[in-house]
């Protein structure tokens, strides 16, 4: 199967908020999440297209180390004095994984982080999605427990150096 990666648009956004309740289903974000991240920093956010249409998105975006914002929260603007590239969100749908599509948009991350002068990224994993990022060069970080509440008891602080 063929899968590839293309600049999220404003018209995508019901397909991403539709793949968020299969991947995420215990983490529900309100729609306007995905909107503001989307007209704050349109560069860190895609689309995944596959054989049967949207398979995936990921919302990233420049944001503090140390300090993610808690889920389904706007953040109003992009911080100035960024110091870390945050992954909020790459969902794939079942069909999706294991097809590579994960690895190529950590890669694209990773370019555009440096190119945005960050010498970092940072994420929080859920659904056990820690050893695929693992695999992608990031470790666990602490981080006090109550910045992950919102993420469910088995989320982790995750960070690699670029």
């Amino acid at each position: 199967m063929s899968f590839s990666w293309r600049p999220l648009t404003a018209p995508d956004l019901p397909a991403v908020e539709a793949i968020a309740e299969v991947v995420h289903p215990d983490f529900p974000e309100d729609p306007a999440v995905f909107a503001e991240r989307l007209s704050l920093f349109p560069a860190g956010c895609l689309l995944l297209h596959g054989p049967q249409g949207p398979a995936g998105y990921s919302i990233t975006h420049p944001w503090h180390l140390g300090r993610p914002p808690a889920l389904d929260i706007l953040i109003g603007a992009i911080p100035t004095d960024a110091d870390s590239f945050y992954i909020h969100d790459l969902a794939l749908i079942p069909d999706a994984r294991g097809t590579g599509a994960g690895g190529r948009a950590v890669a694209q991350f990773a370019a555009l982080a440096r190119s945005e002068g960050l010498p970092s990224m940072s994420l929080i994993a859920v659904n056990g999605s820690a050893p695929f990022w693992e695999s992608q060069g990031f470790a666990t970080a602490p981080l006090d427990a109550t910045k992950l509440a919102s993420y469910g008891e088995a989320a982790r602080y995750m960070t690699r150096l670029l």
